[in-house]
């Protein structure tokens, strides 16, 4: 599609350092910035994994029991020991 649109002063400074950082033209450079500021150009965020190794004893979906329970046996330690 072509259209004429009116750049203040400001975006058309930021367009330009945009064109000069990345090698783009000026339509490249427009297309782009205004995919990223509409979501559209934006790539997912990513966390990275980690394996944690597996042992068919612990049951992952009862993590916050096993937290409490271990929990519960080093307060009884240290009762027992006076710590």
């Amino acid at each position: 599609m072509r259209t004429t649109v009116t750049l203040e002063p400001d975006v058309e400074t930021l367009v330009k350092a945009l064109m000069r950082e990345h090698g783009l033209s000026f339509k490249q450079a427009i297309n782009r910035a205004i995919r990223e500021g509409l979501g559209g150009g934006a790539e997912p965020a990513r966390t990275p994994t980690y394996r944690m190794g597996f042992d068919p004893a612990v049951r992952w979906d009862k993590a916050l029991q096993l937290g409490a329970e271990l929990e519960d046996d080093e307060l009884v330690r240290r009762l027992a020991t006076g710590k």
